[in-house]
């Protein structure tokens, strides 16, 4: 009985000792990743964003859910153009965010980086996210009110420039003027166009063509 005591307090001490090495091992992990990111920070504030890139994600090897890390890694990439890589660790930050104001402040770069690549519907759902984990930043604020201005503007202009297929009308008008070009009546195909044009507006799914006949007839002149 005293030996298994014995051995289960061996046995006991050997875990410990595991654990407070692993613990060791965690914060010397956890001291070199910040150690990078400073190291990050300054080189972002010398503009080399690319080794500040490297060193950012040399502290991700460290700690891979630390929040400054995949967040600054982000902010470098997306200052680099690279939007996509940039996304995805703005993405990693909220993961790893701890506080609504670390969400926030991911949430906005992503909306901006969606901003920036003209993807307003999803800048304004960032932006919306971002202001409910802090509802008082004046600047997500304005951002979202330029994305949805954005958004808007990108819808009516997609509405006006969808245009209706040929109609039969259209179709037969441009058999025929199709015919008087191969008998080199350009003046006759043009004419023929218009008038067809003022009375049904697909015809100007041959605006191309009508084009090629006006710059065909202008040499002949």
């Amino acid at each position: 009985m005293l030996r298994t005591n014995k051995a289960m307090r061996i046995l006991f001490l050997f875990l410990f000792s595991l654990g407070t090495y692993a613990q060791q091992d965690t914060l010397v992990q956890q001291r070199s990743a910040r150690k990078f990111v400073r190291e990050g920070n300054a080189l972002h504030q010398q503009k080399k964003y690319a080794a500040a890139a490297v060193s950012y994600q040399k502290a991700l090897e460290q700690n891979a859910t630390y929040y400054k890390a995949a967040h600054n890694l982000g902010n470098a990439l997306a200052i680099q153009k690279n939007t996509k890589e940039a996304l995805s660790q703005y993405e990693l930050a909220l993961k790893g965010a701890k506080t609504k104001k670390e969400k926030a402040a991911s949430y906005h770069n992503i909306g901006n980086v969606h901003l920036q690549e003209k993807a307003y519907d999803k800048a304004v759902d960032a932006f919306k996210n971002s202001l409910r984990a802090n509802p008082l930043d004046d600047e997500t604020r304005y951002n979202l009110a330029h994305a949805k201005k954005m958004l808007q503007k990108q819808k009516e202009e997609e509405k006006k420039n969808k245009q209706d297929p040929p109609s039969a009308y259209a179709k037969r008008m441009k058999k025929k003027a199709d015919a008087l070009v191969s008998k080199f009546k350009f003046e006759e195909a043009s004419e023929l166009m218009n008038r067809a044009l003022e009375k049904d507006m697909t015809v100007s799914n041959y605006k191309d063509f009508m084009k090629k006949l006006d710059e065909v007839i202008e040499i002949k002149k």
